[in-house]
């Protein structure tokens, strides 16, 4: 059998550093890549099969996202995965419940939860009788019962708009998505939107005819968008855009590279995601980096907090991004 020993001596690591990491120590501060490292060495020693249990048990996962949003949205498939991954290196068991088979699929027994996607205010009533631990990644629908931890999408969009002005830009428009309202069974002002208007107007260039927006987040939409507003705006269309997420993005450059429109000499181009293609496209897309494995990370601690260190009161967090300029902007 395994020891912590014969897992020190394959990851080149401590007995003790082995040991807490194991152990799940929360007081330890080393980097993912060690846990990492650790945890596969135990399992192809066959420690942590035979002597190592899960910490934390009955944790439910809820992927509250249709599958055609997944695959329009590589954002939130990646989301998945590294919930997932993190889970396992914190010693956390999942069990992923998605949206097609409802809350009453949801044992009553369940400890706490992980929330990804758009939920009622039915289905969030029904969370807080099922259980108090739980975190939503990228929304707060319900800040006095349940933590959060997003992306902070107003600091970004104030961040591009300030950019674009210093570039000297003047015209500037945007195009997004907006979300189905489950309450109301309407379509919603995304937060991008709502921040760009009011960021806009303050600095007194609000144009509504440059916003163009509908209904999701991929990259047909984009395309479509992008469209509609070459043909209804002509030579009058903005010198640069923000653009909602990178899908978008990339089919708002299909759209202008057919169209024949320069990218950035005539049109500059900004997004948020970074998603693995964005440097690759014609030309490559200057987009805000959200980490993901840190918004992750912070979902799974700020739940171990609630279950294992009994904080009562709720916690919002909000990460900060950082941009990639590349050659879609001048």
């Amino acid at each position: 059998m395994a020891t912590i020993k014969d897992i020190g001596e394959k990851t080149g690591f401590s007995i003790s550093t082995v040991s807490r990491v194991l152990s799940n120590d929360q007081s330890l501060s080393v980097p993912e890549e060690t846990r990492e490292k650790i945890f596969e060495a135990a399992e192809q020693l066959n420690y942590r099969k035979k002597t190592v249990k899960s910490l934390v048990k009955n944790i439910a996962f809820l992927y509250w996202l249709t599958e055609r949003e997944e695959l329009e949205d590589v954002y939130f498939k990646t989301m998945r995965i590294e919930i997932e991954k993190m889970a396992k290196l914190s010693n956390v068991e999942l069990t992923t419940y998605k949206i097609d088979g409802g809350l009453g699929q949801i044992p009553d027994n369940i400890e706490g939860f992980i929330a990804v996607g758009t939920f009622s205010d039915k289905e969030i009533a029904h969370l807080r009788h099922l259980t108090p631990h739980g975190v939503f990644i990228d929304s707060t629908p319900d800040p006095e019962h349940f933590d959060s931890v997003k992306p902070d999408l107003a600091q970004i969009t104030r961040k591009t708009i300030d950019f674009m002005i210093e570039k000297g830009h003047q015209n500037i428009g945007f195009i997004g998505g907006t979300y189905h309202n489950p309450n109301t069974d309407g379509d919603e002002m995304d937060i991008r939107e709502q921040t760009f208007r009011e960021h806009m107007e303050r600095k007194g260039l609000l144009q509504d005819r440059f916003v163009y927006c509908h209904r999701g987040f991929s990259v047909d939409n984009g395309y479509h968008l992008m469209t509609k507003a070459i043909d209804e705006l002509g030579d009058q269309l903005p010198t640069a855009f923000f653009i909602a997420a990178d899908p978008i993005a990339v089919g708002c450059l299909q759209a202008l590279n057919e169209r024949g429109i320069q990218i950035p000499k005539r049109v500059s181009v900004v997004s948020i995601n970074n998603i693995s293609i964005a440097k690759y496209i014609s030309p490559p897309l200057t987009t805000f980096h959200i980490d993901m494995a840190e918004i992750c990370k912070n979902a799974i601690s700020l739940l171990l907090e609630q279950l294992l260190e009994k904080r009562k009161c709720t916690k919002t967090l909000y990460l900060g991004a950082s941009m990639i300029v590349r050659k879609s902007t001048n």
